[in-house]
């Protein structure tokens, strides 16, 4: 009992911590309330089987229509579990010559050949600070007829102010970059990987803006670009996004907020690939089930 009971603690104190900071960043630029994007009802679905506790990333397939790819944080093998969207667990698929030091986020994005998509891994993650660079993996979407995917790519990068533990990245496919949202600074601070980066060297990436709240666990652009959920412990905010301006200009937006159902432990989001809602899974925590929670677009 004791080990459930001290989570649960640690849980309400994260959550205490996120509402307490956005309150206070919020006394100069508040977020605009709820304008009913989605359902405020999720549907609810118990994965089946309980095969994965510590979801930090998830990314709806397009290759693998109602399927979502699923990975777990540091300490995990380097798989992805591929899960239906009602909640049963498809089939997991190894990663092969890389490293689960802490992969926190993941999305799915253009690549190298503009016929193929492309799912990205964020190795991000850094609780104690004290990594120099982080990496990013990249390789096209597997199929369900596959069993191990061997040719990766790796973006490695680093800050220009040093070490930060993120879990939220995004891949722009219009401008070419990769945005990365810290976690634990005071207020989470939004990153640019330009265009251009380079995969053979560490790359430098570059602050953009600080966001009005803190404890940023996941993030994910539509397929359409017009709307990006980013999500905290204690809630997930929308920013609109008007044809072709940056994604540095509107992370210095106000965003709405969007009705959640709070999450034991709540680390992945992720928009349906045809634009119709989204999905949010947490890690197991003190819960006694992991369930997979829809969103549909009004």
């Amino acid at each position: 009992m004791y080990a459930p009971f001290k989570s649960e603690i640690e849980l309400y104190q994260r959550h205490f911590a996120t509402v307490f900071l956005f309150y206070m960043a919020s006394c100069h630029k508040t977020p605009i309330q709820n304008i009913g994007l989605f359902e405020s009802e999720p549907s609810s679905y118990v994965l089946d089987p309980q095969a994965i506790d510590e979801s930090s990333g998830i990314a709806d397939s397009k290759i693998n229509q109602d399927y979502l790819w699923v990975q777990e944080d540091s300490g995990n093998p380097t798989q992805l579990f591929l899960i239906s969207h009602d909640g049963k667990v498809k089939k997991s698929i190894f990663v092969a010559g890389v490293a689960n030091r802490d992969w926190e986020d993941m999305t799915l994005a253009m690549g190298p050949d503009p016929s193929l998509d492309y799912l990205y891994l964020g190795d991000i993650g850094d609780n104690g600070n004290t990594h120099s660079d982080y990496t990013i993996y990249r390789f096209p979407e597997p199929s369900l007829t596959v069993d191990t995917v061997r040719k990766i790519d790796k973006i490695v990068f680093r800050y220009p102010d040093g070490s930060h533990d993120a879990e939220a990245f995004i891949v722009d496919d219009l401008k070419k970059e990769i945005y990365i949202i810290t976690k634990r600074d005071t207020l989470s601070r939004v990153y640019r990987l330009k265009a251009g980066y380079s995969e053979s060297v560490i790359n430098t990436l570059e602050y953009v803006t600080s966001l009005q709240f803190n404890s940023v666990v996941s993030a994910c652009l539509s397929s359409d670009r017009q709307g990006l959920l980013i999500k905290t412990y204690a809630g997930i905010f929308h920013y609109s996004i008007k044809q072709d301006i940056s994604l540095s200009e509107v992370f210095k937006t106000n965003p709405t907020t969007v009705n959640y159902q709070v999450e034991p432990q709540g680390e992945a989001i992720s928009f349906a690939s045809d634009n119709t809602g989204f999905f949010t899974l947490s890690e197991k925590a003190f819960s006694t089930v992991v369930k997979l929670y829809g969103y549909k677009r009004k």
